[in-house]
């Protein structure tokens, strides 16, 4: 095992759990007065939901929206998610490799725990920091700080894994390695514009950079 990453905070949406289409479709249920389109919303995909609902809808007060968007959302939750490509694999193995792992997140903590039970991988995780928990979400640096505080773990023995340019800011800003994945609909080169640490084309890289070794299917 490599010693110097130790830890490995993943992103949720768009990272481990591909929750993009009912993201998009939520988005376009509840904003109904001004024409969206996946266009319109992936760039700002990955900072909290109201500050994406203002800027789809032009309100200041998204309350209402915002009880539109979960409404649709936990409608079509578990028929329309599901983990990316050998996700459940890569965790597990670098559980069982000593890597402490953890998500940090800006949903919400019920829908964090639903979808992190549905696939089994909550057990995984020594450290769960949600929008929920936090003053300052993603890019601050307070959500991977948290994380890490909560683990006990040294900062520069850490990775955060994330698809936005949030989840990159957010591990730059508090003195944390970035990997990116090039599967976000922010697509590779946008991605990495924000100069992350490593470009992880497949989960299984993540066997590499930690240094844990190519493990069996």
């Amino acid at each position: 095992m490599n010693s110097t990453i130790q830890t490995v905070l993943f992103d949720l949406d768009g990272t481990i759990i591909d929750t993009n289409q009912l993201i998009i479709d939520s988005f376009m249920n509840a904003v109904t007065g001004t024409p969206l389109t996946r266009e319109t919303i992936i760039p700002h995909m990955g900072t909290t939901l109201q500050n994406q609902l203002r800027i789809f809808s032009g309100l200041e007060d998204v309350r209402e929206l915002e009880q539109a968007y979960r409404k649709y959302n936990l409608a079509h939750h578990d028929s329309m998610v599901k983990p990316f490509p050998h996700v459940q694999q890569v965790v597990r193995d670098l559980h069982e490799a000593g890597i402490r792992l953890g998500v940090v997140t800006t949903k919400i903590r019920p829908t964090t725990m639903k979808v992190l039970e549905m696939f089994d991988l909550y057990r995984y995780m020594d450290a769960i920091v949600t929008v929920t928990d936090v003053t300052h979400p993603k890019p601050h640096a307070e959500p991977v700080l948290m994380a890490l505080e909560k683990m006990g773990v040294d900062p520069s023995t850490a990775l955060m894994v994330g698809d936005s340019p949030a989840d990159i800011q957010s591990a730059q800003n508090a003195g944390v390695r970035a990997a990116a994945v090039a599967w976000s609909l922010k697509g590779e080169e946008t991605l990495s514009t924000y100069k992350p640490d490593f470009m992880l084309h497949d989960m299984r890289d993540l066997y590499e950079v930690t240094g844990i070794g190519r493990r069996e299917a």
